[in-house]
């Protein structure tokens, strides 16, 4: 089935191997792709687009010596593969197992860890900057999609690179057909010509010899050049590069692998930084990918033959958000939705078609979409961004300086709060109760089930100040009915379940591990008491004062990090009024978690049901 791949042992071989069987070679590893990803879930559409783009890169470059950084990062399981990890792809995204973005610590060839978006530039030109001070001579290349230009950090990296000059390639893998129609032979030749050497060297020769004509040469110099920009804009599809001081080249077909390693064997000799512009599809080679390429960007196992996603699955916290919003827009149409490259997966889908007018996607641009948001409250109206977690990150001097400074009425949808699992460290979103509830005017809200969405954003909407209302992914424990809060007072808790001297003080999704936690102690004769801290910031100082003056055992629970988190602003409160209170705090600990199935890591971490009866019994 895999003839190629089976033998093959190191990058080197691909250098020996014919244009025949390096197309061969790409069928085979497209197909050991949809086979491998349908079983383990993972990052397919992207990968299955650069198949024949990664195998140019090692067809020219030794990745021995020179570097590649994949921006993202998610479309590197190729470069897995050819790297010798084809055998760990049946542990891709397991705990334990091949990580789904590129790692250092996994091998020598991955040059940088990523996972979010618009680094890569930054990034090679801090390698390539090393390599000129160290006196080497390797090359430097990254690889950037269409949609990570769109990150403002993107732009700072080329700016800073068409100013310095510095020796570099970048491939700009286009998969969205954005320049579409300008792909084949022309635009290959138009690329190979201006990157002959002896063209260069020509031009250069040409350029010197009418300067120096007396009286007419340096006038004669500049004519040229412009009709020589003219023509170029016209036939060149983007100068927004050379215009930078990179230089661009293409459109190249990305799927083509003689034209791709002609062009990246001819962009080595040039001086500067080169820009090469490749068309790619996303999906390529599998016809589901290919018709829906966002259904296959991230996707869970799925049937191979049919396209359909094993399993099924009941009401998901996305999915009640979407739906919430629609009603809540239907009746104030100040609401406007703002989302950043992330509409089917935080569930505004259905909002867009909707409210057209009233959604914004911005792209990968988190920084601006915050503050965007702030200008849509200033102007009167109720902004609502959508976002995971681990991307609210990157917005995190906006969300104080343009929204909780001017205490602007901004609601924040976070989802993928807490541990998101298969992703791994750089999308674990077990760090937004820390960095939000230290910023003075934020609110901050956790559901404790699906149905309580819709209520705690009507709350929201009325709520004059930033609000920040977090939930995870995925849906409810359906080992847990509960039913939601209607009414909201700010910073008032929920006790659920009263007796016992110890308070399990829980918020958001693991208020229904609590629940489960107290059936299990009660069948083993011990009662505790159940409390959902629905708003993380203001806590509820009465009710914590009430549990302190009883001399109840305190102890909290988070899906977040315990340093800084909502545990630590119970410990302070409680330590302000000066009791021999007993705290204890259960969250994630000051360390990153890695990548593997939800359920393990919160029993790796003791958050789990049993994990949580240990910490209480040793408390007893």
């Amino acid at each position: 089935m895999y003839t190629l791949l089976n033998e093959y042992k190191d990058p080197g071989q691909i250098k020996k191997m014919s244009l025949k069987q390096l197309n061969e070679f790409s069928n085979e590893i497209r197909e050991f792709l949809v086979e491998k990803v349908s079983k383990t879930g993972g990052h397919l559409a992207s990968n299955l687009g650069v198949v024949e783009l990664t195998i140019s890169l090692y067809n020219v470059f030794d990745f021995e010596k020179d570097k590649l950084i994949w921006d993202v990062g998610h479309q590197a399981y190729v470069h897995k593969i050819l790297t010798g990890r084809k055998d760990k792809f049946d542990t891709l995204r397991q705990y334990g197992g091949l990580s789904g973005f590129p790692k250092r610590n996994e091998s020598k060839y991955d040059m940088f860890d990523t996972g979010h978006s618009s680094t890569s530039l930054s990034a090679a030109l801090g390698m390539a900057k090393a390599r000129d001070l160290k006196g080497e001579k390797n090359d430097v290349v990254a690889v950037i999609g269409d949609g990570a230009l769109t990150g403002g950090m993107a732009f700072e990296a080329l700016n800073d690179i068409g100013y310095s000059k510095t020796k570099m390639i970048i491939i700009l893998n286009d998969n969205q057909m954005s320049i579409s129609k300008n792909v084949g032979g022309m635009s290959t030749y138009l690329s190979k010509v201006r990157l002959d050497p002896n063209y260069n060297k020509l031009k250069e020769e040409v350029d010197n010899a009418i300067s120096k004509i007396p009286n007419i040469g340096k006038g004669m110099t500049a004519s040229i050049k412009k009709i020589k920009n003219g023509i170029k804009q016209i036939m060149v599809p983007s100068m927004l590069f050379e215009d930078m001081g990179i230089k661009y080249l293409g459109p190249i077909d990305g799927h083509n692998i003689k034209d791709v390693s002609k062009v990246l064997q001819l962009a080595k000799d040039i001086k500067g930084p080169v820009i090469i512009h490749v068309i790619t599809k996303k999906g390529k080679g599998y016809e589901f990918a290919e018709k829906n390429p966002g259904k296959f960007h991230g996707i869970g196992p799925f049937n191979c033959d049919s396209g359909e996603i094993s399993g099924k699955s009941g009401k998901s916290y996305s999915s009640a958000f979407g739906d919430t919003i629609i009603k809540l827009a239907e009746e104030d149409n100040r609401i406007v939705a703002i989302t950043a490259a992330m509409k089917d997966g935080t569930g505004l889908t259905k909002f867009a078609e909707r409210f057209p007018k009233r959604f914004f996607d911005v792209g990968i641009a988190e920084q601006h979409a915050v503050t965007m948001a702030a200008g849509m409250s200033c102007a009167g109206l109720k902004p609502i961004f959508a976002v995971y977690s681990t991307f609210l990150q990157r917005a995190y001097d906006q969300v104080i300086h343009d929204i909780c400074i001017q205490n602007l009425p901004v609601i924040f949808a976070i989802d993928r709060a807490g541990i998101v699992g298969n992703d791994g460290e750089t999308h674990q979103g077990i760090f937004d109760l820390s960095y939000l509830s230290q910023m003075p005017n934020m609110t901050i809200m956790c559901p404790k089930c699906t149905e309580e969405l819709q209520y705690m954003f009507k709350w929201a909407v009325n709520f004059n100040g930033p609000v920040a209302i977090r939930y995870p992914r995925g849906g409810d424990n359906d080992k847990v009915l509960l039913s939601p809060i209607k009414n909201y007072k700010l910073g008032k808790w929920e006790v659920l379940l009263k007796s016992g001297n110890i308070a399990l003080i829980a918020t958001g999704k693991m208020v229904q591990t609590a629940v489960l936690v107290r059936e299990k102690l009660k069948d083993s004769g011990i009662n505790i008491s159940v409390i959902n801290a629905v708003f993380v910031k203001p806590i509820d100082a009465d009710l914590l004062k009430t549990l302190v003056d009883k001399d109840y055992t305190i102890i909290t629970v988070e899906d977040n990090v315990t340093h800084g988190g909502f545990g630590s602003m119970v410990l302070e409160f409680v330590n302000s009024l000066h009791k021999n209170t007993k705290v204890y705090n259960l969250g994630f600990k000051d360390e990153f978690v890695t990548h593997g199935n939800v359920n393990i890591l919160y029993k790796l971490y003791g958050l789990d049901v049993d994990g949580i009866i240990k910490s209480i019994l040793n408390t007893l």
